[in-house]
């Protein structure tokens, strides 16, 4: 009997150490044992702040600087057998579906699409096949928008707004980039890039306009009363089509900015 209690004991030490090795692991790659939309990342403070709002389907935003944040450009046009191909591009990001369901990395992740604001597909990749029987499915609509999401579900956002872009599924936003007129904008320290000059369009063609702003603003298509609102550090995309003639000013509400004016002939 006295014989064993050495062995009881060291049995007892190897057992303390493994777990202690377990539990160090866990610092490692976060696993799926947390709790849906948790990760690692929550309790380090690392890769984002977790907020308390979400993006209204119950995923939890978690917030990162503007600077460097990930982006996303929605581009639509139909199948020319069924429905529509989307088209994602993303700049400070990378899909990484081998990971979902694991921990919330930098710029890692997936997107979600929403019809008209109600949930419709996870994307895994740049290009997605929409058909027209899941739109069916859905209850059909016209609003169709991508958000970028962590591994762990929660929804990447800057300035606590989901990074997100939308595009109508009609016949502005599936023309073919060759009947597209596109233009650029920046805005940074109450200046614009390029300096806002006029954009030759001719009726008829859709018109894609893109703006980046260091600072919340809402933008403004006169005459087509288009609006958008600016969040700071994204890429906000608003398409329509050049279906009234005149000279027509894009600017902004709250610097009060002239963008460009596009001339439709």
């Amino acid at each position: 009997m006295n014989r064993a209690r050495p062995a009881r004991t060291a049995l007892a030490l190897l057992t303390a150490a493994v777990l202690a090795l377990g539990a160090g692991a866990c610092g490692g790659r976060a696993t799926t044992h947390h709790k849906p939309g948790t990760s690692h990342a929550e309790d380090t403070g690392s890769n984002g702040r977790l907020l308390k709002a979400d993006d209204g389907d119950g995923h939890r935003l978690r917030q990162v600087d503007a600077d460097g944040a990930p982006e996303v450009d929605l581009a639509v046009r139909p199948d020319s057998e069924d429905g529509w191909n989307v088209h994602l591009t993303v700049r400070n990001f990378r899909f990484t579906p081998d990971s979902v369901g694991g921990g919330a990395l930098a710029g890692r992740g997936h997107a979600r699409l929403f019809l008209d604001g109600h949930p419709l597909a996870r994307v895994y990749g740049a290009w997605f096949h929409l058909p027209e029987s899941l739109l069916r499915t859905a209850g059909g609509g016209a609003r169709l928008t991508a958000g970028l999401y962590a591994d762990d579900h929660t929804a990447w956002a800057v300035g606590s707004s989901p990074i997100r872009a939308t595009a109508t599924l009609g016949k502005a936003s599936a023309s073919p980039d060759d009947e597209t007129t596109t233009v650029d904008m920046a805005i940074k320290n109450g200046k614009v890039t390029p300096a806002p000059g006029r954009t030759e369009i001719a009726k008829g063609r859709t018109v894609r306009l893109r703006v980046r702003s260091d600072r919340d603003d809402v933008m403004h298509v006169h005459g087509y009363d288009k609006e958008a609102k600016l969040p700071a550090g994204r890429t906000v995309t608003v398409t329509f089509t050049a279906d009234r003639t005149g000279l027509f000013e894009v600017e902004t509400h709250e610097s009060d900015l002239l963008l460009t004016q596009l001339v439709v002939r």
